[in-house]
């Protein structure tokens, strides 16, 4: 029975050659649409899956707000993890690990260099709670001892080829040695941290860290015991800031713990399971940039949306090709055939169609995967494709889109009374009319609706490239790395400085496109209370940063070399005026509260002399917050405002310096505006991707209104003959076989507005500074659909319109 299905099938499928093609391009196109995206899905909710314990490890976070002013950190004070470890059974064990930004490498003893970005520093049994293979050393000594450290296979191989380099000496920076105590096998991608170089955590202790419960400075990360869940053990944390965190409450703010939550401020400790890390945490100090869950339910939907576009062609079609199939479906019924073996039929051949678009949407991916790959910045490798579990995925596609595709066309067909389809008494497309009518609509609003989110995504993102920001971020060449000079920074800003294609220069540790900074406490009077207090970030620079940043004072003055104390006053923003409460700022006093060497609380005065205006130095998907600027403390970054044209020389000039007072260095730089933009990649590939599935989207609508178009004009073919044939023009005929469509793409228009207006009002709520919906937009997308709609359907109108009336009359 099933080899005689597939037979009918074959046939059916070559005698309406025109529409087997429309539907198999369709669903073609549909499924490797839902191809790419389940790729892209499946890979951003693998994250950290492959860690044993997974469901049992969670990363400690700390909340505190003060007079307004809050923090959400994904990191907490040294001593966490030893307290929670040592005070509840319930944990089972506890881990920290620590960002150190970029490390100059080299073996002792040579001189080549190498710039590692991504190092860590880790606790002893880091191999112990995280499950990542070590390919030579001891995984519980490895990192025991100071000055130690582990790397991955590649960067071994790297360094030192395909021997084992434990006991090798590494010099960092050109001061301290490591030993290589240890290897292990490359942290897989879907990790949210991945570290060349992991540093023993013990080289860094200093004992002042043992009470720093308020300063967050670590990935903390706990294992808690089997069947234990996070909302047992959260209320744990109550106990733990009362120990641990009321006598600092005490020390730093003069007040206790009632006090100071009924002043309204709060601090809060919090579990967040690791696997939701990489799609749901974006805190303050994550290891890494991380992806978003909203993103993975917007693209699931669209893959899901052009899949079911795809489907509703080949139920447009089928059921519009109803009258050729009648005579069909009224001779089996009087052959003897049940309903049920024609459902069957007209079933098996929707699954047949779909499989052999299944089987070329698999050729058609494996040959776009690089392209989607660089399109969706993740690296996906064909094998990925005939994982098992993939082609489970796909099977299961084939038979449920088969049976969507199929069910109602067959049900539809195999519902006809043999006695009236025998006698002609089946009109063309019977009541499936409005049905159809309906799937149209839905096609195009979907279709439009993604215009509409791609158009907003790309206003957005022409908002943040126009927006003042209160900064010049072109022209400004930023030398990454300048720490490693040293003393020696100075006088390597002047050299370039020599250079007549610069225009001025300046040392900071801190840019408004760098994320390099850190926040604290700070109090408006030498006595701390929570009302005169907030959480303030600072921000560290030298003498030329504001004429080189393009930056303007609101009040008072900057940093100048014509003072001889700058180095004990500071410099705030207006959203830090405001914070403060101050009324006049210039020459009032800003305190700082820090241990003496001796355990007695100093409290740190700075005066404030100058007022710079507001300037975004974080995303802006975030208010300008309350900045302190100071004089000195490192030279992060070296930064040049270029005023020529000839960039590449000019590079050529600084790399050369740069050589001369760093040899054997790697010489790294980028612009400040390429930085900005790199802030903003996440919503820039969103548009990407956007964009492309748009297109795709409109596209298998229109060939859904191609194939019916057709249809219509080949079952119209004597009607326009007659009207030919009394005079009618070709225009007036395309207008009556098009008015129709183009009223039903107009109602798509209608219904598609308000869904996409709420929706990209959401997307866009993530902005703090954000562009408006404009009524263009909305325009724009309608007629860009109408017009492609029109477009499609005048073709096959005007086909049928300049067919000879002779040759569609002949048979009557």
């Amino acid at each position: 029975m099933l080899r005689n299905y597939f037979r009918v099938a074959i046939r059916s499928l070559l005698r309406h050659k025109f529409y087997s093609i429309l539907n198999i391009l369709g669903l073609t196109i549909g499924m490797v649409c839902f191809m790419m995206i389940s790729l892209f899905v499946l890979d951003e909710l693998s994250y950290d899956q492959f860690h044993k314990d997974a469901n049992r490890i969670f990363r400690v976070d700390f909340m505190a707000q003060l007079n307004g002013e809050a923090i959400e950190s994904s990191n907490t004070g040294a001593p966490t993890a030893k307290a929670l470890k040592e005070d509840y059974p319930e944990v089972e064990d506890a881990t920290r690990l620590n960002a150190t930004g970029n490390w100059f490498i080299k073996e002792k003893g040579t001189t080549k260099t190498f710039k590692e970005e991504h190092v860590l520093m880790a606790d002893p049994n880091f191999f112990d709670f995280f499950t990542v293979e070590l390919i030579y050393g001891d995984p519980k000594t490895c990192l025991e001892r100071p000055n130690t450290l582990v790397m991955d296979r590649t960067t071994a191989q790297k360094m030192f080829g395909d021997v084992n380099p434990v006991g090798k000496i590494l010099v960092l920076d050109n001061e301290d040695d490591y030993e290589v105590t240890g290897v292990y096998e490359d942290l897989p991608d879907n990790s949210h941290f991945h570290q060349n170089i992991l540093l023993s955590m013990i080289t860094f202790y200093q004992p002042w860290q043992n009470d720093a419960w308020l300063s967050t400075n670590y990935n903390t990360y706990i294992k808690l015991q089997e069947g234990v869940t996070k909302a047992d053990f959260e209320p744990k944390f109550t106990e733990v800031i009362e120990k641990y965190c009321a006598p600092l409450i005490m020390r730093y703010l003069n007040m206790n713990l009632e006090e100071f939550g009924s002043s309204g401020n709060q601090l809060a400790f919090s579990l967040f399971p690791m696997k939701d890390i990489h799609l749901k945490s974006h805190k303050q100090d994550e290891l890494e940039a991380n992806g978003d869950i909203k993103y993975v339910y917007i693209f699931s939907a669209v893959a899901l949306f052009i899949l079911v576009l795809a489907c509703i062609n080949f139920m447009n079609l089928a059921t519009a090709r109803s009258a050729n199939r009648a005579k069909e479906v009224g001779i089996r019924k009087v052959m003897g055939a049940f309903r049920k073996q024609l459902v069957s039929q007209f079933i098996s051949e929707a699954v047949m169609l779909t499989f052999i678009s299944c089987v070329l949407s698999f050729i058609m991916a494996a040959l776009l995967l690089p392209n989607f790959g660089e399109l969706a910045a993740k690296s996906f490798a064909i094998g990925e494709l005939i994982r098992w579990e993939f082609v489970a995925l796909m099977a299961g596609l084939v038979l449920v889109v088969g049976l969507f595709a199929g069910s109602y066309p067959a049900f539809y067909l195999s519902a006809f009374r043999p006695a009236q389809v025998l006698k002609g008494k089946v009109r063309q497309g019977m009541k499936s009319g409005p049905i159809r009518s309906a799937l149209v609509v839905f096609q195009f609003s979907i279709s439009i609706i993604m215009i509409i989110g791609t158009a907003v995504v790309f206003d957005q993102l022409a908002f943040i490239q126009n927006k003042k920001l209160g900064f010049e971020k072109d022209q400004i060449l930023m030398v990454n790395d300048a720490w490693i000079l040293r003393d020696k920074a100075e006088s390597f800003k002047n050299e370039v400085m020599r250079s007549s294609n610069i225009e001025d220069a300046t040392l900071a540790t801190f840019t408004p496109v760098s994320n390099v900074g850190n926040s604290d406490v700070h109090h408006k009077d030498p006595v701390a209370t929570a009302s005169n207090s907030i959480v303030i970030n600072q921000a560290w620079v030298d003498y030329n940063y504001l004429d080189v940043m393009g930056m303007e004072m609101a009040d008072g003055r900057f940093f100048s070399r014509d003072f001889g104390n700058d180095s004990t006053v500071c410099v705030l923003n207006e959203a830090a005026v405001k914070a403060f409460g101050y009324e006049n700022p210039i020459g009032d006093k800003l305190y700082h509260a820090n241990d003496g060497p001796d355990g007695e609380l100093i409290m740190e005065e700075s005066t404030i002399v100058g007022v710079v205006k507001d300037f975004h130095y974080a995303s802006l998907k975030e208010k300008i917050g309350p900045l302190v600027i100071r004089l000195g403390r490192g030279n992060g970054f070296a930064l040049f405002k270029l005023k020529g044209q000839d960039v590449k020389s000019t590079v050529e000039t600084i790399s050369n310096t740069w050589d001369e007072f760093a040899p054997g260095q790697p010489f790294s730089y980028t612009f400040m505006n390429q930085r900005f933009n790199s802030m903003y990649e996440a919503e820039q590939k969103v548009g990407e991707i956007f964009t492309v599935f748009a297109v795709l989207a409109i596209f298998i609508a229109c060939l859904g209104l191609f194939g019916l178009a057709a249809f219509t004009a080949e079952q119209k073919t004597k009607e326009i003959g007659i009207r030919k044939a009394l005079g009618a023009s070709i225009a007036s005929i395309v207008t009556l076989l098009s008015k129709n469509f183009i009223k039903l793409v107009l109602i798509s228009f209608a219904i598609s507005i308000p869904l996409s207006y709420f929706a990209m009002k959401e997307w866009l709520n993530d902005f703090a500074y954000r562009t408006d919906i404009k009524p263009l937009t909305f325009v724009i997308a309608g007629v860009v659909a109408l017009v492609v709609a029109w477009v499609t359907m005048s073709f096959q109108s005007w086909k049928a319109a300049r067919v000879n009336p002779v040759k569609s009359l002949r048979d009557e």
